[in-house]
């Protein structure tokens, strides 16, 4: 299946103003957070971007990525009704299409010439079907993310077969109902921030507000693994939360270690380190 569409979800109060921060990329060029998301969606094959955001917030954000003005739609969500409401906001963007969805607050570095997006949407069109972007993480972050749980599919190598999802489940729950054979202990498939979703998720998210319930991702994704093939895949890459405690900071540091300026970065490091040193008590 051919994903041309992408979607970043930028409206939750607590994130709206994250994808507005500068960084420097690996480039050496200033950019805000969104254009940086923009261009790994573009990066994938996305033709247009939506980006769903808080009302009032259109302009800030058109002004934040001017170079793909053209290739760019926004859409409000009217009320603060969740994260899978926020996807729905797009519904008239995606249609009956697959689409690429982002969130926002995160940011994505690989470890190979394909970006993050890249590497997910072609395992989606070769296997046409919806594929979560998953990355094994300790147990002590789950309060952070959704997680998967299931079973490697056919005897591949990071992808696997979903079988559940959960949103924030504690380590006890997770230990009951989402452990995968192969990944250390206390280990969990948690999401990336990343997905290549297919029409079923937007019929199930608007099902789920036509009968008045708060249509939650999770529990949509909980559902489609029931209804029809669906994947978690582990990229070569890794994943910057923006709204973590010094998110910001360690998204900085990591492109600015992933590019040219590497070594200048590292010595830069090494003498503030040292200078730390030398400024402690009894140094």
């Amino acid at each position: 299946m051919d994903i041309l569409k992408a979607v970043i979800t930028a409206a939750g109060p607590s994130q709206r103003t994250l994808p507005l921060q500068t960084l420097v990329d690996r480039d050496g060029l200033t950019k805000t957070a969104l254009a940086i998301i923009v261009e790994e969606a573009l990066d994938s094959g996305a033709e247009e971007v939506c980006v769903v955001v808080h009302p009032g917030d259109v302009e800030a954000y058109r002004a934040a990525v001017p170079a793909y003005a053209k290739r760019l739609r926004f859409v409000e969500q009217a009320k603060p009704l969740g994260y899978g409401h926020a996807v729905w906001s797009a519904r008239d963007f995606t249609g009956d299409d697959p689409f690429l969805l982002l969130v926002g607050d995160h940011l994505y570095l690989s470890r190979e010439k394909r970006g993050c997006a890249r590497q997910l949407v072609e395992v989606a069109a070769a296997e046409a079907c919806a594929v979560s972007a998953v990355q094994a993480t300790h147990e002590s972050k789950l309060p952070y993310y959704g997680v998967a749980g299931g079973r490697l599919a056919e005897n591949r190598k990071g992808l696997y077969l979903v079988s559940e999802v959960l949103e924030k489940p504690t380590p006890t729950v997770a230990e009951q109902r989402l452990i995968v054979p192969g990944l250390r202990a206390g280990h969990y498939l948690c999401f990336f921030g990343m997905h290549v979703l297919t029409p079923a998720v937007m019929a199930m998210l608007g099902a789920e507000g036509a009968a008045g319930r708060p249509a939650g991702l999770s529990q949509t994704l909980a559902r489609l693994a029931e209804s029809e093939r669906y994947l978690a895949c582990e990229l070569r890459g890794r994943r910057f939360d923006l709204g973590l405690k010094y998110g910001l900071l360690n998204a900085q540091l990591a492109l600015a270690l992933a590019g040219s300026a590497r070594a200048e970065v590292l010595a830069g490091l090494v003498e503030l380190l040292a200078q730390e040193g030398l400024n402690q008590p009894g140094a």
